[in-house]
């Protein structure tokens, strides 16, 4: 069996007297985009230092190509896009072809290079523009091809879209994905975007205070949180402590997570479908409204239409509302996402709550 290109066994990074990073096992595989997901804090950019050879670990151990990866070892392999490019004086030509006059590639093979990927990425009408007077997405794409251009089999990326607007960001995204799959390098991305994630990512990997929390196929990951925090930071709002599921749900529900859209406000309902609490909030964003509300204490994110109904609007802060679960878009906390466990088992227990 082939190793992963690099992999990362009993990763722990200590400062300040704590562990600010600990990963037990992550291997990244060849021509595959992990993507590691977390809030800020999370230990993301730790992560992404230490597969850059930039931070020696507390302890434990990196692989490359199944062997110890020195310093110099990883270095010669990887490359990377910060979230904010680093760009010197000079020209577009000259910034692209930086990285390889470090790799000592020969002039004619550079010149080469660097034609073909800034006509790859778009920039070929830009190369003798200076490089200080590009866009944010322009810049971008600079910092893209002069990492490509070295040939690396890992690429390293820190939040490379956070700093564009949406359209700028969606082409490049796309333009990314189509080269990191025509050219087969292996990627790891740190972002807190999941829609990113999503697009462009083969696995996922969910930090939380520094600790490795999930991590597997994309697909996989998104749709079954492990817990608590792993469900916020991939959507799900919304977590029902086992108390309130079991009531809801029926015994043996435990936690369960939802993401707002699938938690919605109503004026009525049937009870054994819509669940009384209190209102506390209401925020209006975009094509719809994010409620919270109350139950035993418990903050709860919901979603109601906008505009907010006139109903909803005249309730005001502290007065009853209902919530109506769609229970389609529930998931159980820590089920198995290889058998469907979680889906299977909530809907049992809402079948049998509709036939009581």
């Amino acid at each position: 069996m082939t190793p992963p290109l690099l992999e990362l066994e009993h990763v722990v990074v200590r400062a300040g007297g704590r562990a600010i990073l600990d990963v037990p096992a992550l291997g990244l595989e060849a021509g595959t985009t992990t993507g590691v997901l977390g809030p800020n804090g999370a230990g993301k950019s730790t992560l992404l230092r230490v597969a850059a050879a930039l931070l020696e670990p507390t302890s434990g151990r990196l692989l490359l190509d199944g062997r110890a990866a020195s310093r110099v070892r990883l270095r010669a392999v990887t490359s990377a896009v910060l979230q904010r490019p680093l760009l010197r004086r000079g020209s577009v030509r000259s910034n692209v072809e930086t990285g390889m006059r470090f790799h000592r590639v020969p002039r004619d093979v550079m010149h080469e290079r660097s034609a073909a990927w800034m006509r790859r990425l778009g920039i070929a009408g830009l190369a003798d523009r200076p490089a200080t007077s590009l866009s944010g997405g322009e810049a971008q794409r600079v910092s893209l091809a002069r990492a490509l251009a070295v040939e690396p089999r890992l690429l390293l990326l820190d939040e490379p879209f956070a700093a564009l607007d949406a359209p700028t960001r969606g082409e490049l995204l796309a333009d990314l994905r189509e080269v990191l799959a025509d050219t087969g390098t292996a990627a790891l991305m740190v972002t807190h975007d999941r829609d990113e994630a999503a697009a462009l990512c083969d696995r996922l990997a969910v930090l939380h205070d520094g600790e490795l929390r999930q991590h597997g196929p994309a697909a996989a990951v998104l749709d079954h949180p492990a817990d608590p925090e792993c469900a916020r930071t991939l959507g799900f709002d919304t977590v029902l402590p086992s108390r309130l599921a079991e009531r809801w749900l029926g015994e043996g529900s435990g936690e369960v997570a939802l993401r707002a859209v699938d938690c919605q406000v109503v004026e009525d309902g049937d009870e054994r479908f819509a669940h009384p609490a209190v209102l506390r909030r209401i925020v209006p964003l975009g094509p719809v409204a994010r409620v919270v509300v109350e139950v035993d204490g418990h903050a709860l994110q919901a979603s109601a239409p906008v505009p907010v109904p006139a109903w909803l609007q005249e309730r005001g802060v502290g007065r009853p509302v209902r919530i109506h679960l769609r229970m389609e878009g529930a998931r159980r906390l820590g089920g198995s996402p290889a058998t469907g466990e979680t889906e299977s088992a909530l809907g049992s227990a809402a079948h049998g709550r509709r036939q009581s």
